[in-house]
C-alpha cells in the first residue's frame, strides 16, 4: 500500500440500539470505541472512525462497518459488515485483519465469519405453526396458566375460595332472613 493511499476506515454504529447498555448489557461500549479509535494500519496509519447513530439492523448490535483500503478497493475489496460485535477478542482480530490490509488484501479471519452480515439484512421471523401445532401449543399454554393461576392469588385456587366465601355469605344472608321471618 503506498503512502498517499487511503487507510481502511471504520464506520461504528452508535445510536438506538447499538453502544446501549440497555441493548447489549455487560459490554464496555465506550471502552470498545476507544480501542477501535486506536487502531492503525501496518504503515503506522491511523485508522479512521466515524461513529454513526444508526445503520440500520438494530437486531445485529453492535455493528462495525469495515470500508476497504485504496488498496483493498483496487484488488476487489468492498465494505464487510459485522454485527453483535460485543466480545473483546473479536476488536483484537479486527485489529490485527485491518493490520494485514483488511478488505480486498487479506482474507477474513476465522474467529469474524460468524458476524458476517448485511446492510441489508432482514431480522429472522418466528417460525409459523401449522393449524395442528398452533392448536397443541395453545392447548399447552393453557395448561401452563391454568397451573399459573392456581398458585397465585385470585387464580383458580382463590375463585373457588371466594365461591366458598359467597355460599357461607349467602347461606348467613338466607339463615337471618328465615329467622327474621320467623320472629
Amino acid at each position: 500500500m503506498s503512502p498517499s493511499g487511503k487507510p481502511c476506515q471504520l464506520v461504528v454504529c452508535r445510536g438506538c440500539c447499538c453502544g446501549t447498555k440497555k441493548k447489549r448489557p455487560g459490554v464496555d461500549h465506550k471502552g470498545q470505541l476507544e480501542r477501535l479509535s486506536g487502531f492503525e494500519d501496518h504503515e503506522g496509519r491511523r485508522v479512521p472512525v466515524r461513529v454513526s447513530k444508526c445503520l440500520g439492523i438494530c437486531f445485529k448490535a453492535n455493528v462495525v462497518v469495515v470500508q476497504p483500503s485504496a488498496q483493498g478497493r483496487a484488488g476487489g475489496g468492498r465494505p464487510v459488515w459485522l454485527g453483535e460485535f460485543t466480545e473483546d477478542r473479536l476488536i483484537d482480530d479486527l485489529d490485527d485483519w485491518i493490520f494485514e490490509g483488511g478488505p480486498g488484501i487479506a482474507p477474513l479471519p476465522d474467529s469474524l465469519e460468524p458476524h458476517l452480515t448485511s446492510k441489508n439484512a432482514k431480522k429472522p421471523k418466528k417460525a409459523k405453526l401449522g393449524k395442528k401445532a398452533k392448536k397443541a401449543a395453545a392447548e399447552a399454554d393453557g395448561a401452563t396458566r391454568k397451573g399459573a393461576d392456581e398458585a397465585r392469588p385470585g387464580g383458580e385456587k382463590g375463585k373457588k375460595k371466594k365461591k366458598a366465601k359467597k355460599a357461607k355469605k349467602a347461606e348467613k344472608s338466607a339463615k337471618a332472613e328465615k329467622k327474621a321471618k320467623n320472629t
